[in-house]
């Protein structure tokens, strides 16, 4: 029976170890394995993105928007930031602005809006982070709102983004 416990605590013991060397060695691997949003939220007016899990906060985010931040997206150009439900339908690593995750923006309704008052809805609307030889701003950036319609954090902040929403998740855009 000693021997039986013995063995027992000593195979604990490295599965212990093997997780703590994975989470050591691929961090993100091991993070998103246990805490995956299922959806993002967003309320443009406080500034504020929030990673759900089962309706629970998982991660919050203060946030830049587009250089017109308040009301809807209109059409190209107006560089305002969506609102509506969309999805997180891919991701960019050669984006210039570190990492990008593209949102699903324009959908139907934003198409048909465009198509009656006859103008371009725009896109390439997504989540990303601050440009090479901007990052050493950091949180700074958030004093202004200077996107062209994207949401934007910090470039350590959209690496853990990136970690915590896979492609066909959810967003959700609050006035």
């Amino acid at each position: 029976m000693r021997l039986w416990q013995n063995k027992l605590r000593i195979v604990s013991l490295i599965i212990l170890i093997a997780f703590w060397a994975q989470s050591f060695l691929w961090p993100e691997k091991a993070f998103a394995t246990f805490a995956q949003a299922d959806k993002v939220v967003v309320i443009k007016s406080k500034r504020l993105m929030m990673l759900l899990q089962n309706g629970e906060i998982l991660k919050t985010y203060r946030i830049s928007l587009g250089k017109q931040p308040i009301g809807r997206k209109n059409r190209e150009g107006d560089n305002k930031t969506p609102e509506g439900s969309y999805i997180l339908n891919s991701k960019n690593t050669k984006s210039k602005y570190h990492l990008s995750i593209m949102i699903s923006y324009p959908n139907e309704s934003d198409i048909l809006k465009a198509q009656e008052r006859g103008v371009s809805p725009g896109g390439s609307i997504m989540i990303h982070g601050l440009s090479e030889g901007l990052e050493s701003l950091g949180k700074l950036h958030r004093a202004l709102d200077w996107t062209n319609g994207c949401i934007a954090v910090t470039n350590s902040e959209i690496e853990e983004i990136w970690q915590l929403v896979s492609d066909g998740t959810p967003i959700e855009i609050k006035p």
